[in-house]
């Protein structure tokens, strides 16, 4: 089979060079080629910042990659040279999680978002310089933006507090569209509050976006029907999605989203799978259980698994010119590609040290932008390789991230504590990397984890709630 996807490369080059296939079909079926899918290997690595890489975006003509981190620094690349072009402080007082180029701006606006909440803009000026300027700010850390498509003004952020803002660069506030909350409330138990992890728009329908967070539905609002007023009960998704068997889960969230060209939604949840759903296959409300389905809902999502998403909130994404592909991170620090159309695993390479947390594809050719817990970026380019797309080992790392999903299973966290659990994944992670893998420390991180986990079970959450003022120092990238 493999030398047939070569053989059929190989045809595909010969008839664009005789002139026998339209440059545009020739460019979509080379971007798409599983011969570069398994031949993508690493390209450069840009080093700079000083930690871990929460954050990275290419610009819209592709030559440039914009990257946040830890280090509250923002930073320009140019990736073909593997050279760094200019940064600047953002103006953040804790970690970056997101960064984003408003469009049609020649790249001088960036906005970026962080533990502190904050939303900022940072303006390029002529002589080199960066004024940063807060456009807004959340109650809790904010890890994703979503830019309205084609517009150099408008962009959407989602926050622990539940809060969708919308910002319109023309103007000088924020407007706080609704609170994300549980739809089951009555008067013994009114309505939860969704802390939301991310959020992303329909390029194909741009008025619709959805969002993510701390329970297990992924909900679909149309921004038309938004009353603008925070203030009002305007928490009215047009679609809801969420697998069968995830309905009425207590201890499973969801940490990244994205959209296809053709509307279907891409979930990830914390460690469980990645879901991919149709456009028409969600609820219209809420279910209160399995058994209320909504009939339409019944058809099977395609899952795709072998990677584990349990210390970081991490991002999903596609890869190819009509979404062929499926890209994850994992905690075992490899990079997942998935074939779409049968969740196939097609590549399976080490891409950190530690854990991978975003991936983002170049827009036009078939190259691939990742970062992690590692203070890098890394560009992976279809390069060529003896090596096989899956190593050797690929069976007993796929195994080791099954294992290590059950065994977390077994142990039922409330919505309510989820995001405490993962502050301290978080803050272990950088414990045991600052400590340059000391023995005796990382026995004694896991102890703590351990009793942690018992005092949540026992209901005991004193400790955390004591040290909220110090909260900003156990964020997740």
């Amino acid at each position: 089979m493999h030398n047939l996807h070569k053989h059929c490369f190989s045809n595909n080059i010969i008839n664009r060079e005789l002139g026998f296939s339209h440059p545009s079909s020739f460019t979509h079926r080379f971007y798409a080629s599983q011969v570069l899918v398994k031949n993508l290997n690493l390209y450069a690595k840009l080093e700079g910042h000083e930690g871990c890489v929460n954050a990275v975006e290419f610009n819209s003509t592709g030559d440039v990659i914009v990257s946040g981190s830890d280090d509250r620094q923002v930073m320009f690349w140019n990736w073909e040279s593997k050279s760094k072009l200019f940064d600047y402080h953002s103006g953040h007082q804790d970690n970056i999680f997101q960064t984003k180029i408003m469009p049609f701006t020649d790249d001088s606006r960036i906005v970026t978002s962080a533990g502190d909440g904050q939303v900022r803009l940072g303006l390029l000026q002529e002589d080199g310089r960066v004024i940063t300027t807060m456009l807004g700010k959340h109650d809790g850390s904010v890890y994703k933006l979503a830019v309205e498509p084609g517009s150099p003004h408008i962009l959407y952020s989602c926050g622990e507090d539940g809060f969708i803002q919308h910002f319109d660069l023309r103007s000088s506030s924020a407007t706080k569209l609704f609170c994300c909350s549980s739809s089951i409330g009555n008067k013994k138990q009114p309505p939860r509050k969704i802390g939301l992890n991310s959020i992303v728009i329909d390029s194909r329908i741009p008025y619709y976006f959805a969002v993510g967070g701390s329970d297990e539905y992924a909900r679909v609002y149309d921004i038309r029907k938004c009353q603008w007023d925070a203030a009002k009960d305007s928490d009215q998704p047009v679609n809801t999605f969420c697998p069968r068997h995830l309905i009425g889960s207590s201890n499973v969230h969801i940490t990244g989203l994205a959209y296809s060209k053709s509307s279907e939604l891409l979930v990830s949840y914390n460690d469980e799978l990645i879901y991919l759903f149709e456009k028409n296959a969600g609820f219209d409300s809420l279910p209160s259980c399995a058994a209320s389905e909504d009939p339409k809902n019944l058809q099977e999502t395609r899952v795709y698994s072998g990677h584990r998403n349990a210390q970081t909130v991490k991002g999903v994404n596609f890869f190819g010119p009509n979404d062929e592909y499926v890209l994850s991170g994992s905690d075992c620090g490899h990079i997942f590609i998935w074939k779409k159309k049968d969740a196939k695993l097609v590549r399976l390479m080490a891409g950190d040290q530690h854990v991978v947390n975003q991936l983002e594809p170049h827009p036009h050719i078939p190259f691939l932008a990742t970062c992690g817990i590692e203070k890098n970026v890394k560009i992976w380019a279809p390069l060529g390789s003896d090596a096989p797309p899956l190593p050797s080992n690929a069976k007993e790392i796929i195994e080791a991230n099954r294992q290590g999903r059950e065994d977390r299973s077994r142990v039922t966290l409330t919505p309510d504590v989820i995001m405490h659990v993962l502050r301290l994944q978080r803050r272990q992670t950088l414990a045991y990397i600052e400590r340059s893998h000391n023995s005796t420390d990382i026995v004694s991180d896991d102890e703590d984890e351990e009793k942690y986990l018992l005092g949540l079970l026992d209901g005991d959450l004193s400790s955390e709630e004591d040290s909220s003022a110090n909260s900003r120092d156990c964020n997740i990238s």
